[in-house]
């Protein structure tokens, strides 16, 4: 892909639904010539018809269209929402593959339903889009070890510049994480970038650089330390999506 200028962020909402009510159902009045019916006190007159009961208004439905050009690397996508302080809200996309997005002539294209990741109604306001292509990284089981002296929460990693933003020396700051889904290397804000293993029940997680361009991971399930090696972790590169508002 060739590196032209960014492409803009298109932000849609769509607005919201309301429920029409009905409308009280008249009292029919008497015609002339019909028989005789008994008669109704004025106070009996003034009773109103029974009101139907009203249904909960829908949420308002929120949806933004995020569009972005692919940093020209071949790989995954994980893509995240932040607040204004800089913080995780929202990941959106993890390790996801092109055609998990819609793809136009110049951009890929996604949606946000304006919830947070325990799927909270996040409030109105600006937010921004930024993530990361990873390319082929390689993962290496290395077996079972003991927790070594030199491991920590995060190393930092030279990342692949990317021609369509201005930093020149980009740099990441990678940590370990783990959840039911097993382990994964992630940012230090919390945006999973690698899966490392499928071990559900990890406790602890450490790493260490390891060259220029591999890190070395140890995990604990509790009954023992496994550790791996991930390299060509230098084969990554940002991308940002620009600020978008939620209403």
């Amino acid at each position: 892909m060739t590196t032209k200028t960014y492409f803009a962020l298109v932000v849609a909402v769509l607005s919201s639904f309301a429920l029409a009510q009905e409308s009280p159902t008249p009292i029919p009045s008497a015609t002339s010539g019909e028989s005789p019916s008994p008669s109704v006190s004025p106070e009996q007159a003034m009773i109103p018809s029974p009101t139907p009961e009203q249904s909960p208004s829908p949420s308002p439905v929120r949806s933004v269209r995020i569009s972005f050009v692919p940093p020209p690397l071949e790989g995954t996508i994980s893509l995240g929402i932040y607040d204004r302080t800089g913080k995780l809200v929202r990941i959106l996309h993890q390790n996801a593959e092109l055609n998990d997005f819609a793809i136009g002539a110049d951009a890929l294209t996604t949606r946000w339903d304006g919830k947070d990741d325990q799927h909270q109604d996040l409030p109105t306001g600006r937010y921004h889009a930024r993530g990361y292509m990873v390319g082929s990284l390689k993962r290496e089981d290395l077996g079972v070890t003991s927790r070594p002296s030199n491991e920590a929460n995060a190393v930092k990693v030279r990342l692949v510049h990317n021609p369509l933003r201005k930093d020149k020396k980009p740099a990441v700051e990678l940590g370990i994480g783990f959840g039911s889904n097993g382990s994964f290397l992630k940012t230090s804000d919390g945006l999973p970038l690698f899966k490392v293993s499928d071990t559900p029940n990890v406790t602890h997680g450490g790493l260490a650089a390891k060259g220029e361009n591999a890190v070395d991971v140890w995990q604990d399930d509790g009954t023992a330390v496994h550790q791996f090696r991930i390299s060509d972790v230098d084969q990554i590169m940002a991308f940002d999506c620009g600020e978008i508002e939620l209403k």
